[in-house]
């Protein structure tokens, strides 16, 4: 079946993307063949280019940032590297080109420093995104949100390195976005850049994480819960038997509470709005063509956030250890803090490349003092938000 024309015979948006992995690559499909409104004008890559047999437009593929922003209207980064994220910032700011995202680490560890300076946004299509999306619609219908709900099947804070390695090639997937699936860095993020974007806040440190197959019930607890802390939250339910996804929760107008009853929304005063999939690669267009259009950043990590990603020990750490990875790998996990009860925490999205400068116990925070960080733009910017001045 033939793509449905959505141009209204406008030219179609250039489409500069950043990113081969299983996501790019599924990006790519999509556009190339389902979106007539937007046009891929390149693919950025830093793998060989016979390496990435698959990519649905080899001839667009090209090692050159600057040749990515040369041809865009819009750019789109998914690569999952905070760096790389960090350094589009700086160069779609400096040529006043937006840039849509689906990097969540990115937008918890630096994107702050970019906040208010450019559009930089992330998309629709994982969790953040879907979640901000399903706000504007509840606030255009009156609703009144109280908690910003996140679903997740499955945790398990230190998982089997071979175990990983088995369900990253089952799924096609890197062992690095399995295991920080798994240990529950990943929820732990998006509900940090959630609350931080659309002002809210945590109850506490790791977030509560209900265990129930009750959705309405663990909506309700989570619902009270934000009454008494006197704001809008951020948290999640871990059920294996609930569909993939977001939901929110709100009040409504008193006197609206026959019709959601009608509408089988149930009795009050909490409703539950559910979106029950995040089709990360399916979706990002959407953002796109928003940005396109003038429609604005869709989330961002805010110019003052006040939720942070520390990063915690698996196990005990022994000076000289090096950590490759903080976000997907085997020595930390990481757990959204309010940055006011944790100063001088190193983001885990910095932890790349760290080296150990002194014993680190199981369950410890990690902290500046405690790492020798590489000198980059991440650790500078990270240093400037995160580590309290002497």
């Amino acid at each position: 079946m033939a793509p449905s024309d959505r141009s209204g015979g406008r030219p179609p948006g250039r489409v500069g993307l950043l990113g081969t992995g299983a996501i790019g690559r599924s990006v790519a499909a999509m556009i190339l063949r389902h979106r007539p409104d937007l046009e891929l004008t390149a693919i950025h890559t830093r793998r060989a280019f016979d390496s990435i047999p698959d990519c649905p437009a080899p001839d667009l593929l090209t090692d050159s940032l600057d040749a990515v922003f040369e041809r865009a209207d819009v750019v789109l980064e998914c690569s999952g590297d905070v760096g790389l994220a960090t350094d589009a910032a700086d160069r779609a700011i400096a040529a006043g080109v937006p840039l849509v995202s689906l990097n969540t680490e990115f937008h918890v560890t630096t994107g702050s420093h970019f906040a208010g300076r450019g559009l930089v946004t992330e998309a629709e299509g994982d969790q953040p995104g879907c979640m901000a999306a399903l706000r504007e619609e509840a606030l255009a219908m009156g609703f009144a949100p109280l908690v910003y709900g996140n679903l997740k099947g499955f945790l398990n804070l230190d998982p089997d390195p071979a175990e990983m390695a088995y369900w990253a090639k089952r799924q096609g997937i890197s062992v690095l976005n399995t295991t920080g699936a798994t240990d529950g860095t990943k929820v732990q993020m998006e509900q940090a850049l959630i609350a931080n974007g659309l002002g809210g806040g945590i109850l506490r440190r790791g977030l509560m994480g209900l265990q129930t197959h009750d959705l309405q019930a663990g909506a309700a607890e989570l619902a009270a819960l934000a009454e008494q802390a006197g704001e809008p939250i951020a948290d999640y339910i871990l059920s294996n038997r609930q569909v993939p996804g977001v939901f929110l929760v709100a009040r409504h107008d008193d006197d609206q509470a026959g019709m959601l009853r009608y509408y089988k929304l149930g009795e009050g005063p909490w409703y539950v709005l559910v979106k029950p999939y995040h089709l990360c690669s399916l979706e990002v267009a959407k953002t796109l063509r928003r940005v396109l259009d003038g429609g604005g950043a869709l989330i961002g990590n805010s110019p003052r956030p006040r939720i942070g990603m520390v990063a915690i020990a698996k196990r005990r750490l022994e000076p000289g250890t090096r950590i490759a990875h903080g976000h997907g790998g085997f020595e930390v996990r990481g757990e959204a803090a309010r940055l006011a009860e944790v100063p001088g925490h190193v983001p885990i999205g910095a932890l790349h490349d760290a080296v150990l400068r002194r014993r680190i116990e199981p369950g410890e925070i990690l902290r500046f003092d405690d790492v020798d960080l590489p000198d980059n733009r991440v650790t500078a910017i990270s240093r400037a938000l995160f580590r309290t001045p002497a």
